[in-house]
């Protein structure tokens, strides 16, 4: 004996693509999406300690232009074409430190 299962408003096409998806067995995995993490494209600022050091690059002139939005802190350094953004942070904040390791502190 057939049993038929009427359902309206669905056709003989769509019940069989019903049934070819239907799987016998385990659930389905949940796929797991993974987040690429990014390189930053604003930096904490040494002298404020916000996070709003920005890097401009001017690839043609090979010079990068760092400049803080709160504090006002502004310095130009010689880039190289191939460096990003995130390399040219760091050589800043090396000349940074540098300099302020190198200065002696003011007498009272």
């Amino acid at each position: 004996m057939i049993t038929v299962i009427v359902i309206p408003g669905s056709t003989v096409k769509d019940l069989n693509e019903w049934v070819k998806g239907a799987t016998l067995g385990r659930r389905r995995r949940r796929i797991v999406k993974i987040v690429k993490r990014r390189l930053p494209k604003v930096f904490d600022c040494p002298v404020c300690g916000e996070n709003s050091i920005k890097i401009s690059m001017n690839k043609g002139s090979g010079k990068a232009l760092i400049q803080c939005g709160v504090c006002g802190l502004r310095e130009e350094l010689e880039a190289s074409k191939h460096l990003e953004p995130i390399d040219v942070y760091c050589l800043f904040t090396d000349n940074f430190y540098s300099k302020v390791k190198s200065t002696p502190p003011a007498s009272r």
